[in-house]
């Protein structure tokens, strides 16, 4: 009579989507088989549950890289009646996903419509709207400046501008993927509640080292991924890598000039031996290499690997990526010439497309599948509410 009882109250299930139902259908089949269980995350993740419900296969799907091995291995793939293809159908989820959180919820439509032709119109409108504001100034082709990009742009036009539209473009991402991670972080499971704070900081560890290192872009035996046959390749695992470290060169060149510009009074043009410029530069050539090759491995990819609906984005993701370091290698390369305010209202053009399509095209994958692997890490050191077998 003195006893208390907790009580844990029902949540109702959401119903499933076509796509989820077919990850909860594919799921519980590679349950009783187990056979791919060492390729990658998505495989323990999945021992751990009986049933799979929406925020189950939200999870999965982005804990799950596109590789392609464990359709090559599956003896239940098509053509066998099971029809079991893991790749496609996380695609497609994954895809629901971005649609689903994306803020704010009224702009989802786009991951729809962000494919290759939206992203060079894009692309081409602002450049074009620059240039002929450039040309209106009568500043399109001029005597050579020394690089001096603020004499066409002032340097605090630019600031505010790029400026705005990076804190937004921040905070739109930060939003989806608040969302995503509340209606998957293992704090959901009541049980696991006392035990979270103990392994955060060892799983926040062991995230960013496989997220960093793209730890399941191996295949699960170190030998790389299956792009358009039975062969292993780890082509599409490096060219992931000179994108992404590219991307934070180009990053990291920003910054340290924002910080030579404010707190050393140091203001543009640097010289080409400055670090600024050789992070730039190094990061470009990073955005030429990775675009250049997965556009190659995208067209080459075999149609059982992935969600056909998806290609325009990614597409359309990778051209901005390229544009991008195109434009700016050769605006430093002619920035001494009167073409530069032409390649610069390009290159401003090309960037501002880029970052505003960016919480709404296929760089929010890398976000939430970061999340996924947290919450992998997390969970696979609580123990399993399954309680099968020694546990």
């Amino acid at each position: 009579m003195g006893s208390t009882s907790r009580v844990i109250p029902i949540q109702p299930a959401l119903p499933l989507t076509a796509p989820e139902g077919e990850v909860a259908r594919i799921l519980q089949i590679c349950n009783a088989c187990r056979y791919c269980e060492g390729f990658c995350a998505v495989f323990p993740a999945m021992t751990r549950r009986l049933e799979f419900g929406k925020a189950d296969t939200h999870y999965v799907a982005n804990l799950c890289h596109n590789c392609g091995a464990c359709l090559h291995a599956c003896q239940y793939a098509p053509p066998h009646e099971f029809a079991v293809n893991v790749p496609q159908a996380m695609a497609q989820v994954r895809l629901q996903t971005y649609h689903d959180y994306a803020w704010p919820p009224v702009m989802g439509a786009l991951y729809k419509k962000a494919g290759l032709t939206v992203a060079l119109a894009l692309a081409g409108g602002l450049a074009l709207f620059l240039v002929l504001a450039v040309a209106m100034s009568g500043a399109l082709l001029h005597e050579p400046l020394a690089g001096n990009f603020y004499a066409i742009f002032p340097h605090n036009f630019l600031a505010l501008i790029f400026g705005t539209v990076f804190l937004f473009v921040m905070f739109a991402l930060a939003m989806g993927t608040r969302r995503f991670w509340r209606e998957v972080s293992p704090a959901n499971d009541p049980g696991n509640a006392p035990d979270l704070p103990g392994v955060r900081r060892a799983a926040s560890a062991e995230a960013a080292r496989d997220a960093l290192r793209l730890k399941y872009l191996d295949g699960g035996h170190g030998e790389g991924c299956n792009n358009d046959d039975d062969r292993f390749t780890l082509w599409r695992r490096r060219f992931h890598h000179f994108t992404f470290y590219g991307f934070m060169l180009c990053f990291a060149s920003t910054c340290v000039a924002t910080l030579y510009h404010y707190l050393f009074d140091l203001h543009a043009p640097y010289a080409l031996t400055s670090l600024p410029v050789l992070l730039g530069t190094a990061g470009g050539i990073g955005l030429v290499i990775g675009p250049v090759g997965l556009l190659w491995l995208n067209l080459r990819r075999h149609a059982a690997h992935g969600d056909a609906a998806q290609r325009p984005m990614d597409r359309g993701f990778i051209a901005l990526l390229l544009l991008t370091s195109l434009t700016g290698l050769a605006l430093l390369a002619w920035r001494d010439t009167r073409f530069m305010a032409l390649l610069l209202a390009v290159h401003l053009g090309v960037v501002m497309a880029l970052f505003l399509t960016l919480p709404y095209g296929k760089f929010a994958h890398g976000i939430f599948r970061c999340a996924a692997l947290l919450k992998f890490a997390i969970e696979k050191r609580l123990p399993s509410r399954l309680r099968l077998g020694a546990e």
